[in-house]
């Protein structure tokens, strides 16, 4: 159910004048998409029906320069710890590659958001994609959280669980309910993630506060979405990914997204034009394109169910927000099982495909590469927070560099909640994030000296406006993010002194964090 803009604006009027009475104990709520780009969403110069996000970027503000870790497991750590996913023991996925930063699961140096929030009283619940511990003893419900529902593991089939693909429900392991080809009656991966979080907001504590991570799987591959809304979107995309990506660029300049200083990155060498393929081409195109953005708009329809639950219960004018993506675009190809896949054609439960690396690049929009990189378009992602009764930003930008490591010092700041302590024998690692709520309610938020990044050897450090990117086995890139944030003009030949400390900065920041280089950990890259 979408909220509309007048509930909002109800909500809005009855909040205080003043930031200082804002209430110390709000509800919290942390959204967390799988694999979205960008572009993808309405606030950030998409096409696709995000009717919710919508209202929540009308009624709060949309941080344009938020970041992740570039890839799932690396970013949930991090959100979940306010540490560096190395130092959280999350180095690369969930593989264990005999070094501590590389163990696949959360280790005993960090406190994840429910183990800090659930002393301070609040109930603690997480429904959704969990990908930072497959063993019973690193689920969720051994890491602070009260209640959980979710897909232990990452990408499965949307109708059914294949392989060593786990759910699991509090502590058990959960069995869905037999696949139903799709119908309203059948199991379907966004909407159990939904319906167990309202049935949790539902039966929770009167008294306490709450913290909800609703982590969703959409739109990680596979293709797989409800036909009626894979529907909707057939025929939309015949336009092609190069008009698409003109459009949402013009949609993000209209809105003040992005700086006209920045021209569009020049489309992916690896992708045709859209004009050289043939009408059938097209078609299956437009197929892969229309499917993935029907699992969008599935997630932000259960996204509305969520927060129409607050709305009637009372609860989300004194409800923060925060919604964001693990990652850019994904463009992986001949993804496991694609090839055993009964069905050729994307959408339905038999098949298991991607929407591969045109969509992606369009995803991106205006950024460069995806996924797994670290350049802008694996790294940078749409951020939506808002709180009626905590701030009013109406509709703003705000350009303040934010990262996934700020979401549990903002969470401990709006709660006014201390980090959990750590058990005997144990010693936490120091926070590396700090909280955005100055920023939220239009301040400034702490400097950060730097913030750096690696995954499966891309790297990246950022100072200030500058930013030194290399791909793995590629030389250094130095960007000036403030003239160039679409990554087109390399300054490392022209500013060699800088480039150089910046190197400097990122070894000191890796050897900190345990970074392994990744030639040592997979010879075979």
């Amino acid at each position: 159910m979408s909220l509309t803009r007048r509930a909002f604006s109800s909500l809005l009027s009855a909040a205080p004048a003043a930031f200082a009475a804002a209430p110390k104990r709000p509800n919290l709520l942390v959204i967390l998409a799988d694999d979205l780009g960008y572009s993808d969403i309405g606030p950030f110069g998409g096409e696709i029906a995000t009717p919710n996000l919508d209202s929540l970027a009308r009624q709060g503000v949309r941080f344009t320069q938020f970041y992740n870790c570039a890839r799932c497991c690396p970013t949930r750590a991090s959100l979940l710890t306010g540490l560096y996913n190395h130092q959280a023991g999350v180095g690369h996925m969930i593989q264990d590659r005999g070094v501590p930063a590389y163990q696949g699961y959360l280790n005993d140096k960090c406190a994840t958001i429910g183990e800090s929030l659930k002393p301070a009283g609040y109930t603690t619940l997480m429904s959704g994609k969990w990908h930072v511990g497959e063993q019973p003893a690193h689920w969720p419900t051994r890491r602070g959280f009260d209640h959980y529902f979710g897909l232990i593991s990452g990408a499965s089939n949307y109708f059914r669980l294949e392989g060593a693909r786990r759910m699991a429900l509090d502590s058990e392991p959960y069995t869905p309910p037999p696949n139903n080809a799709g119908t309203k009656e059948g199991f379907y991966m966004t909407n159990a993630i939904g319906d167990h979080a309202v049935r949790m907001l539902r039966e929770a504590p009167k008294g306490n506060p709450f913290l909800l991570y609703l982590a969703f799987t959409s739109p990680h591959w596979p293709l797989h979405a409800l036909p009626e809304d894979i529907s909707r979107y057939r025929g939309t995309y015949m336009k092609g990914w190069d008009r698409l990506r003109l459009e949402r660029h013009e949609r993000q300049l209209a809105a003040g997204i992005v700086d006209r200083r920045w021209p569009l990155s020049p489309r992916d060498a690896g992708v045709p034009a859209w004009d050289t393929l043939s009408q059938a081409e097209k078609d299956q195109w437009d197929l892969r394109m229309a499917v993935y953005a029907a699992q969008v708009e599935c997630m932000d329809r259960n996204i509305g169910r969520v927060l129409e639950q607050l709305r009637r219960s009372g609860q989300l004018d004194n409800t923060l927000v925060m919604f964001m993506a693990d990652n850019g675009g994904c463009a992986e190809e001949n993804i496991g099982g694609e090839k055993q896949a009964k069905d050729p054609v994307p959408g339905g439960p038999d098949s298991f495909t991607s929407y591969r690396r045109p969509w992606a690049n369009a995803s991106n929009t205006p950024y460069r590469l995806w996924k797994q990189f670290t350049h802008e378009g694996g790294i940078a992602s749409p951020f939506i927070a808002a709180w009626p009764a905590g701030f009013r930003r109406a509709g703003q930008l705000d350009a303040t560099p934010g990262h996934v490591i700020d979401v549990l010092p903002t969470l401990l700041d709006a709660a006014a909640a201390q980090r959990a302590a750590a058990p005997q024998g144990r010693e936490l690692l120091p926070l590396e994030g700090r909280s955005l709520l100055p920023a939220f309610r239009g301040g400034k938020a702490a400097e950060r000296r730097i913030t750096g990044w690696e995954h499966q050897g891309h790297r990246a450090v950022r100072m200030g406006d500058w930013k030194l990117v290399s791909s793995y086995g590629k030389p250094w890139e130095l960007y000036n993010l403030a003239e160039d944030r679409t990554e087109l003009r390399d300054l490392a030949g022209q500013d060699a002194p800088r480039a150089a400390a910046m190197s400097g900065e990122f070894e000191s920041w890796a050897a900190r964090c345990g970074v392994v280089p990744w030639s040592q950990l997979n010879p075979k890259a």
